[in-house]
């Protein structure tokens, strides 16, 4: 392909694109095809010689359509959404273009100081006090462990990196029963072990479910009477299964007491914060020393994104820099290397993402975005709850709560499954305290009012119709 060429398709991919988002509502939202559909569409062995452009996009619609979930199609209601809008789009379109590897502030200063600059404007618009500094990860869980892993380092006076873990203290690090999992990933990778992640019960009767300070503060001190050395507590904002959050001012008192590191994980929670009147959910966040929330999840950049925010980035960068002479950048004092500040050296130029987003919308317009999505969920939260036999089993937090028919597992479960098979809208299940919960979030970019208002009508139509079949 020629570049006269390329630049004929960018404009026809473009096209495409556009058609695409806007006929969305017409496709069902989970893919509907059975495992190895698409598979057996792909020959067995690679092609010796080239294929016509035309042929090999075809074979998107052909082969890829049907076997793709639509994560940006406005009736998304499962999980968290990975968003994408346009002007992050565009963003990402020319970060592809430039193509640029940009591990050091030599190998391409733009992208190092628009990260700075695009991270100030996000920790100003999330009310982070001044001080805190930024650096885009690829997503929370990388995050997490780079926490983790600093959490390590300065409980073994950073010689962790140096003299391996073998013959030093058992680490001990805490957090609630209510995390996400890339939190027990991380303490894998970190070679603190499983054994060793100390899941402390959430406050009894606490409707946002968070940890139990008082049982924290007591799992401290009995693992430092036993000889463990405690290293660190993640504190949860937003927790992916009902949105659970800690309360992380009493958190910060008890880690405080001990001297431990501090990670506050507000992955999809994070981007409210953009609202003045969510930020008491973490209230405290100020003492942390490490916060992490993904704009790609609520805020609509495209996938990979995630801000990861430090009160003070030097242990982090302690822990995580390695400089030998082919990487250094002679003659310039006080710069930044984001590579120092991530476990991978590679880094895209991920914040033209977050540029073209917020200049595109500006603050305010992506805070009527997130309040519009708040309201329009606790909305339907109330007409379920008003529905004869449906129990909402954790309530709203922010734009997330989950419910239930009966008392049957069974059902619920063949309820969920008969409304994805449907395809006019997607959720998914979870366990709150052991029974089956159906999940709710509404936050995909683009939904509107009437797309939440759907939801209601298709919940309540085929948990009907399940209901007379058993009948």
């Amino acid at each position: 392909m020629n570049w006269d060429e390329y630049a004929e398709w960018a404009g026809r991919i473009g096209t495409w694109g556009a058609d695409y988002h806007k006929g969305l509502r017409h496709r069902p939202v989970r893919a509907q095809t059975r495992p190895g559909e698409i598979a057996a569409q792909l020959p067995e062995s690679p092609p010796e010689g080239p294929a016509p452009m035309e042929d090999i996009f075809a074979d998107i619609d052909r082969i890829v359509m049907p076997g793709i979930t639509h994560w940006q199609h406005p009736r998304f209601f499962a999980y968290f959404p990975s968003n994408a809008a346009p002007p992050s789009m565009l963003a990402d379109q020319v970060t592809s273009v430039l193509a640029a590897q940009c591990m050091l502030w030599q190998t391409s200063p733009a992208a190092t100081e628009v990260e700075t600059k695009v991270l100030d404007w996000l920790r100003q618009g999330l009310g982070l006090p001044e001080g805190f500094a930024g650096v885009i990860q690829d997503s929370a869980s990388s995050a997490t462990l780079a926490a983790v892993l600093t959490m390590r380092e300065r409980a073994l006076n950073f010689e962790g990196n140096r003299k391996g873990l073998a013959q030093g203290p058992v680490l001990r690090i805490y957090c609630s029963a209510e995390v996400h999992s890339s939190i027990d990933k991380a303490i894998w990778v970190a070679g603190i072990g499983q054994d060793n992640l100390v899941k402390v019960p959430i406050t009894p009767g606490d409707p946002l479910r968070g940890i139990d300070t008082g049982a924290l503060r007591a799992a401290i001190e009995a693992d430092k009477a036993a000889g463990f050395v405690p290293a660190g507590v993640i504190a949860c904002v937003g927790g992916t299964g009902t949105g659970a959050t800690d309360n992380v001012a009493a958190v910060m008192d008890v880690a405080e007491a001990f001297d431990l590191f501090t990670h506050v994980d507000a992955a999809w929670a994070g981007s409210a914060m953009l609202c003045p009147e969510f930020r008491t959910l973490w209230d405290g966040v100020d003492r942390a020393h490490s916060v992490v929330m993904n704009p790609h999840k609520w805020l609509g950049t495209n996938f990979d994104l995630s801000a990861h925010f430090l009160r003070t980035p030097d242990d982090l960068v302690r822990t995580l820099a390695i400089q030998p002479e082919y990487l250094k950048t002679h003659g310039a004092d006080g710069i930044i290397n984001y590579s120092e500040w991530s476990i991978p050296l590679g880094r895209r130029f991920r914040a033209l993402k977050l540029w073209f987003l917020i200049r595109g919308y500006g603050m305010e317009g992506l805070r009527t975005r997130l309040r519009n999505h708040v309201t329009w969920v606790q909305g339907l939260c109330e007409q379920l709850r008003a529905e004869p036999g449906v129990e909402i089993v954790t309530e709203p937090i922010l734009a997330l709560f989950t419910f239930r028919y009966g008392t049957d597992d069974a059902f619920n479960l063949d309820l969920v499954n008969a409304i994805n098979d449907d395809g006019r809208i997607y959720l998914t299940q979870t366990k709150v305290d052991g029974v089956t919960a159906i999940r709710f979030t509404g936050c995909q970019f683009d939904a509107t009012r009437e797309d939440v208002e759907t939801a209601f009508g298709v919940i309540t139509e085929i948990a009907a119709a399940i209901g007379e079949g058993a009948q």
